[in-house]
């Protein structure tokens, strides 16, 4: 049976090239929608991401109208090489994210919360509350910053320099090792800096109920600090919002040139 479907195929060498290079379309976005941020979310049904993969491979084939495949193709290379792509591409977007993530984490800590822990449906696993925050009003803020439209860019471009029969992934021109280092050591500095107005408030009121303890040392400074700190701290989140989501745009602007 399968053998005259696929010689029904070959009267059509356009629809069976256009197939060919749909299904390599199609792997190269389940690796991209694997990692990529928000839409891997978990939270999200697969048949909705399916669905929406599904299209996506349709418009992308009518875009890049695929030649036939060089002969000798190894297809099952192809998929496995594409879903490793994709998934690349994704990588280095979701690792932007992870800076909003360990920004709340810090503030987390400071503020006293570390018991204070929420299911994140996105990672499946329990996340802090701050943390939870920032990783929300951050998909906000990429969303509205233009951050779909620059990771779609990026995948589009992928395709000029790693095309969809090639079987060897440059990576050079992709990630280098200087670009590596930049990408990963700004997680923990950025993150210092957007929680730097928490964590130096928290820190001055830490040297004041020190001074406390030493001139009173009947007034329970422990207690005090699991009441003011959570309270302290919310109440600097609130006064420095707007230049927070300044911040947060400008570090999604300054990424924008890498899709």
């Amino acid at each position: 049976m399968l053998e005259h479907i696929m010689e029904f195929f070959k009267y059509f060498p356009q629809l069976n090239d256009s197939l060919g290079a749909g299904l390599l379309i199609f792997a190269r976005f389940f690796g991209f929608i694997t990692l990529a941020p928000i839409l891997s979310r978990k939270d999200i049904p697969m048949l909705a991401k399916l669905s929406f993969m599904l299209i996506l491979t349709i418009s992308f084939v009518g875009i890049l109208h695929p030649k036939a495949p060089p002969p000798e193709t190894s297809l099952c290379l192809s998929v496995i090489l594409n879903v490793v792509f994709g998934a690349l591409i994704g990588f280095i977007a979701s690792t932007i994210f992870v800076t909003m993530s360990a920004a709340g984490d810090m503030v987390n800590l400071q503020m006293g919360l570390s018991a204070s822990q929420i299911f994140d449906p996105m990672t499946k696993e329990q996340t802090s509350t701050i943390g939870q925050f920032f990783g929300l009003l951050a998909t906000v803020l990429f969303i509205n910053a233009g951050g779909l439209y620059w990771m779609f860019s990026a995948f589009e471009r992928g395709f000029t320099v790693f095309p969809l029969y090639n079987t060897v992934i440059p990576l050079a021109k992709i990630l280098n090792m200087n670009y590596l280092i930049i990408l990963t050591s700004n997680v923990l500095f950025i993150g210092l800096q957007i929680a730097a107005p928490v964590l130096i408030a928290t820190l001055a009121m830490d040297i004041i109920l020190g001074v406390i303890s030493k001139t009173a040392p009947q007034v329970n400074v422990f207690q005090l600090s699991f009441l003011f700190k959570p309270v302290l701290g919310v109440a600097i989140l609130i006064i420095i919002m707007p230049l927070l989501v300044n911040v947060i745009n400008n570090f999604f602007t300054s990424y924008s040139g890498i899709y």
